[in-house]
């Protein structure tokens, strides 16, 4: 991370986390002694850029109010979301050798709704005044009340949603001479007609090979295609009350999904390969994808074809949604939640992370991560830009245009995450993987056969029928229902 933190900027900031630190000490009458620090556990599933900056960040909050105050702050990566959810999952149920709980750890909705009910978190309303609270984005504290019990139980600290990304030397070639636009992305049923168009003119220049046109598009999470489609759609997948579930799957709404992913998937215009869509971009098998903001620092660079390697510049959009729907984007990333334990360490890590989300700390700190800045205050351009220039930051720039896209459009979008209910894990991997894992399998047969001679549409033709549809959707019905079965 490149940054240079300026005297009067830090001693602002250092200021200002003790001033509300000291609110929130008369509020609790909690009293921290320098001389014999509070000493913190931070686990988190940064890596790379992302968890230098955030090392970096702790490193500084140390140096100043930490020392003031009297708080040590670790950060501990534990690889993956998934090693992360795994770490909190085994401590939290005491299994053997499973280090204990961390003061302060990365968490989804989901894991930290589970956690809660074994161990415990704090409730961070006890920390946090009404005021404090109304300057970060409403939806993103929202997020974090999830047992109706009026306590906070997450806090964010650096939120992503989705955009789609272009690879735009290829694009270029393939729009002048169809007439396509970027607009015409702006809704899931025009990348469609868009992902038909270049896929018959991928198919007309090689003449002599039949059926062999390219996959425009891709996505990365099918779980978000269904909870946000159908958002957009007016309806909530999951309904929740009081902790338990109800479905709503209307079936025209579910055959509109898959009319628009399966059937153009089926055909050819849509495609996934490697574990993420920008892998696919790279080896030149799609053009563009839908993917959170924080795969923008991995779009290539470069396209590494079977034949061919060659620089690629990239367009970043907005995220198409559905024809006629509202402009609902997913609210994503991991909060922080805090360990229930004693006022003394609970308060601390209030204030860490109070100061972590305060500007001028997390405009830098999503600097280097293509994640959303959490105060309303925060996300405009013009706060991105300033801090960017006082701290000389080096910034990506597929990172920049990711968050200059984002924050333009943020006041016009409504972000939306579902409520937390018993098994909601179990239910959002039936919507990330039932449909992926079918049209993976069938779309595999339809090119068996037609290797072996059988035009692509009397391939394809059975496995989009009114029947086939039927079929799967009594299947999906019954896979969601089971997956919160007791």
């Amino acid at each position: 991370m490149k940054k240079k933190v300026l005297m009067s900027v830090l001693a602002l900031s250092v200021f200002a986390a003790a001033m509300t630190g000291c609110g929130s000490s008369d509020k609790k009458g909690v009293k921290l002694d320098p001389d014999n620090p509070v000493s913190l556990t931070v686990w988190h599933y940064y890596n790379g850029m992302q968890q230098a900056a955030f090392d970096a960040l702790t490193e500084d909050f140390n140096a100043t109010v930490g020392k003031e105050q009297g708080i040590y702050v670790k950060g501990y990566s534990q690889g993956s979301v998934s090693d992360l959810e795994k770490a909190i999952t085994d401590s939290a149920d005491g299994v053997v050798g499973a280090e204990k709980m961390p003061d302060i750890f990365s968490s989804y909705a989901d894991t930290a709704y589970s956690t809660q009910k074994k161990v415990g978190l704090a409730d961070l309303t006890q920390y946090f005044t009404e005021d404090e609270l109304s300057k970060y984005v409403d939806s993103y504290i929202d997020e974090g009340y999830f047992n109706n019990d009026g306590a906070l139980y997450l806090f964010p600290v650096a939120k992503s949603t989705e955009i789609m990304m272009i690879n735009k030397t290829d694009w270029e070639p393939f729009a002048e001479e169809t007439g396509v636009t970027v607009d015409d992305l702006n809704t899931i049923e025009g990348v469609v007609e868009v992902a038909q168009k270049y896929y018959e003119w991928t198919d007309e220049q090689t003449p002599d090979v039949p059926d062999d046109g390219k996959a425009f598009y891709g996505r990365d999470s099918m779980a978000n295609y269904f909870i946000l489609g159908m958002k957009q759609m007016g309806t909530d997948i999951f309904e929740v009350k009081d902790g338990k579930v109800t479905f709503n799957t209307d079936k025209e709404q579910i055959r509109r999904l898959w009319d628009n992913y399966y059937v153009p998937y089926m055909k050819g215009y849509f495609a996934s390969m490697g574990k993420f869509r920008s892998d696919d971009v790279k080896t030149g098998d799609i053009l563009a994808y839908t993917g959170s903001t924080a795969s923008a620092m991995y779009f290539p660079d470069n396209i590494e074809g079977d034949d061919s390697s060659y620089p690629v510049d990239f367009i970043v959009c907005d995220v198409p949604i559905m024809e006629g729907g509202e402009n609902y984007k997913v609210q994503q990333g991991a909060d922080m939640a805090v360990t229930k334990s004693d006022e003394k360490h609970e308060y601390a890590s209030c204030v860490f992370l109070k100061w972590l989300t305060q500007k001028e700390q997390n405009l830098q700190f999503v600097c280097e991560s293509a994640y959303l800045p959490v105060l309303k205050e925060a996300n405009t351009v013009e706060a991105l830009d300033k801090v960017i220039k006082d701290n000389s930051i080096d910034i990506n720039d597929k990172a920049y245009e990711c968050l200059k896209t984002t924050m333009e459009s943020f006041d016009n979008t409504k972000f939306y995450t579902p409520s937390c209910f018993d098994n909601s894990y179990n239910a959002r991997q039936v919507l990330e993987y039932n449909l992926s894992d079918k049209v993976k399998a069938d779309k595999e047969a339809v090119e068996q056969e037609v290797a072996s001679g059988t035009s692509r549409e009397e391939a394809v033709a059975p496995y989009i029928t009114d029947e086939a549809f039927d079929e799967w959707y009594d299947s999906f019905c019954q896979a969601l229902n089971d997956s919160v079965a007791e």
